[in-house]
């Protein structure tokens, strides 16, 4: 909520784009790893990343952030892990 009306507009229509088009490639989704994506979002004077996964055909947003240097930070990154991991233990347990 502390982003401007118009970068959270933005931030909604890459998701939305994504989700209408998976899979997507560059230059807006770059894959991290195994089960690990980042959408690439270009806001007004800065960059934004979004990390998610995919269950089944659902899109699962990890992690957000803005990015303030040319690497994503580890920190950024060993939090969507640790998300995906507890996704995966939440999926797998039984119901």
């Amino acid at each position: 909520m502390s982003l401007s009306l118009q970068d959270r507009k933005t931030i909604g229509e890459d998701i939305k784009t994504v989700q209408l088009g998976w899979p997507l490639g560059m230059p807006l989704v770059r894959k991290m790893e195994k089960s690990l994506w980042e959408i690439r979002i270009h806001l007004d004077k800065r960059i934004a990343r979004l990390l998610f996964t995919t269950q089944g055909t659902v899109l699962v947003l990890l992690h957000g952030f803005i990015k303030k240097s040319t690497h994503t930070p580890l920190d950024d990154l060993q939090l969507a892990r640790q998300r995906l991991k507890q996704l995966n233990a939440l999926m797998r347990a039984p119901q």
